[in-house]
């Protein structure tokens, strides 16, 4: 019985020591999920006003920009996958990247080649593990990106959809993230970048102007130098604030799954610290108990010994 208790104590001193690593990163991620909430919500409305802004210069003039039109039958796309650097993190990641793989499989079965780029080390070593080929990758920065790393992804992007797909260009431009919805929910989710859906924007900033609220399109603009110069001009800067807030979007997520998988953890130690205990507990009762009955038969014995010898 020594030996099983020894056992009992010694789980728990380290599930103990595994608890309170636990509850600091619980406390880390959940003083990190807020801060990042703060730069989701103050790059959100700078990257809707962009897209109105590029909506309204395509939708206001007559020019076909390769970023703004539509290419009859695609060939090729590039799909951008957003995860994290670590992981620790609940479903985060694998959710993300199972919504890249049925984009890719759609995107493949409508006849395209798809390229991957990848920004995470997880998604590259589930990549890598499947022996998948990656276009280009990122790490580094996911759990605190920067407008210069959104800068710096956005680049080989519009190079590749500003080029002939016979040059290794692409004809449109996904990417994958997830969107940080509240402290509970985080929902992967896939939509277009490139060739900006003018429709659908312009639908949205026209409902807007006819409910009163700013942001609406005026369907008639005059552009100084030219139209295609004043798309060259807003484009990158639309890619570079999506993808920022993508980014944006992705940390928070990532900081919030965090703080919910470790307190999960926690709540789990402690309850295999209550249940290691109570086995610790019995099993140092039924060592006493034991110890007792040998002390009483010991007793006896000596009491019928010397009961024997007196006769």
């Amino acid at each position: 019985m020594g030996a099983q208790l020894r056992v009992y104590k010694r789980r728990i001193r380290s599930v103990t020591a595994t608890k309170k690593i636990t509850k600091a990163m619980e406390m880390i991620a959940a003083s990190r999920v807020v801060k990042a909430q703060r730069r989701v919500a103050a790059s959100t409305p700078y990257a809707t006003e962009l897209t109105r802004a590029v909506t309204a210069v395509g939708t206001g003039s007559n020019t076909k920009h390769p970023l703004t039109t539509e290419v009859e039958s695609a060939t090729r796309a590039a799909v951008l996958l957003v995860t994290s650097d670590r992981g620790l993190a609940g479903a985060f990641n694998s959710n993300a990247i199972k919504v890249a793989e049925r984009l890719t499989e759609r995107l493949e079965a409508e006849g395209k080649e798809v390229d991957s780029y990848i920004v995470g080390r997880r998604g590259i070593a589930h990549y890598n593990f499947r022996e998948r080929v990656i276009a280009q990758s990122w790490t580094g920065f996911t759990d605190e990106p920067s407008y210069a790393d959104a800068k710096q992804i956005a680049g080989p992007l519009i190079e590749a959809i500003e080029k002939d797909t016979a040059d290794g260009g692409v004809d449109e431009l996904h990417i994958v993230y997830t969107e940080f919805v509240s402290m509970m929910t985080q929902t992967a989710i896939d939509g277009r970048l490139l060739p900006l859906r003018l429709e659908e924007v312009a639908t949205e900033s026209s409902a807007g102007a006819a409910a009163g609220t700013p942001g609406g399109i005026r369907p008639l603009y005059e552009f100084e130098p030219s139209a295609e110069d004043v798309l060259d001009a807003l484009l990158p800067r639309y890619v570079e604030s999506r993808i920022y807030n993508a980014l944006l979007q992705s940390a928070a997520s990532k900081h919030a799954a965090t703080r919910r998988a470790m307190k999960s953890a926690t709540d789990n130690a402690g309850e295999l610290i209550n249940t290691l205990s109570r086995l610790a507990n019995a099993a140092r009762q039924a060592e006493i108990t034991q110890e007792i009955s040998e002390i009483v038969g010991g007793a006896s014995a000596l009491a019928d010994a010397t009961a024997g010898s007196d006769k």
